[in-house]
This record gives structure tokens, C-alpha cells and sequence, in this order.
């Protein structure tokens, strides 16, 4: 098999572009993060137009990976510990449907890891509440413009001041404590 044959994304929406892509990043196995937009109708959406909430779309990042190194399994394990996947519509400060959570398989494989990854967390007994995090299929991404990518590390000041006000890290300290 060739290295490409290796390559794999994974589509996920967990409120807040910025704030998804460093603990991806991180990751051994991930080659790169993209910010942008998926699951709505509007063709060629800029920032604008998702934030007024008008084109369907939700921000998300696309993961591209090794699966030699690291599963769609383990990058889902990863993003539910990112997430509050009780609260639809909404992630933390950022609420409306473009700020939901939603795991966009790439094929079928990806559908049934995610829904069985989906079934784990509601029998763990973690959350009082139903897990809310839609899982469709990817119908087309749409990379975010220049000035978001990888936001966290060109606008340092402004992304930590955005995500400790937005209250993400306190409910997932909360969440998972020494589970993270």
C-alpha cells in the first residue's frame, strides 16, 4: 500500500473552529487541521454569512491523518472530550445552529464508528442529559478563509482571552478532570 492509501479525514463540529484545532494538532498521527464550514446548502459560504446563521452550515474542522499512526476511533474520543454533546445549537458562549455539534462521516465505516463511539458515551452514564450530536454524511467542506487557520497560533492573545471567556475550558475541566 502506498502512503496515501493511509490518509484519512474526519469532519467534526464542535462549536468554535478556534478552539478545535489545537487539541487535534497535538495529536501524533494528525498531518493537518482546516477550519471551515459543512452541513448546510449555501455554496462558497464566507464567515459572514455562517455566523448570521443563514446558510445551514456549521463551523467545523477537517482532520487529515495517518490511520497507521491514530483511528477515527481515537479521534472521536479526542472530540467528545472537547464538547458538551447535550446542548444542541449551541457550544458554550456561541449559540445557533451553525455553532452545533456534529460528527460529518466520510463513508460508511466512519457512520458506524461514530455511532457505536456515539452509543458508548450515552451508556457511560457521564451526562444526565441525551448526547444531541448529529452524525450525517459529509456532503461537501468548504475550507474558512486564510485569517482562521490556525487562528490559535497567529492571534495568541485574542484566541486564549476568546476561549478562557467562553467558558469551553471550565465546563470541560468540570466534565472530565483528569479524564481529559
Amino acid at each position: 500500500m502506498s502512503d496515501n492509501e493511509y490518509l484519512q479525514k474526519a469532519t467534526l463540529a464542535g462549536g468554535c473552529f478556534w478552539c478545535m484545532q489545537p487539541p487535534f494538532d497535538a495529536l501524533d498521527g494528525v498531518l493537518s487541521t482546516i477550519s471551515g464550514y459543512a452541513g448546510g446548502d449555501e455554496e462558497n459560504p464566507s464567515y459572514d454569512q455562517v455566523c448570521a446563521g443563514m446558510t445551514g452550515h456549521a463551523e467545523v474542522i477537517q482532520i487529515e491523518f495517518d490511520s497507521r499512526k491514530l483511528s477515527f476511533k481515537e479521534i472521536l474520543d479526542v472530540f467528545w472530550k472537547q464538547i458538551d454533546p447535550t446542548t444542541a445549537n449551541r457550544q458554550f458562549v456561541d449559540a445557533g445552529s451553525q455553532y452545533r455539534t456534529a460528527i460529518f462521516y466520510h463513508d460508511d465505516a466512519q457512520r458506524q464508528i461514530a455511532e457505536q463511539s456515539k452509543q458508548e458515551l450515552e451508556e457511560s452514564g457521564l451526562y444526565s442529559a441525551p448526547i444531541v450530536t448529529e452524525i450525517e454524511a459529509l456532503k461537501t467542506f468548504y475550507p474558512a478563509e486564510d485569517y482562521h487557520q490556525d487562528y490559535y497560533k497567529h492571534n495568541t492573545e485574542r484566541y486564549k482571552l476568546y476561549r478562557y471567556h467562553s467558558g469551553r475550558d471550565q465546563y470541560l475541566e468540570k466534565t472530565w478532570g483528569d479524564k481529559k
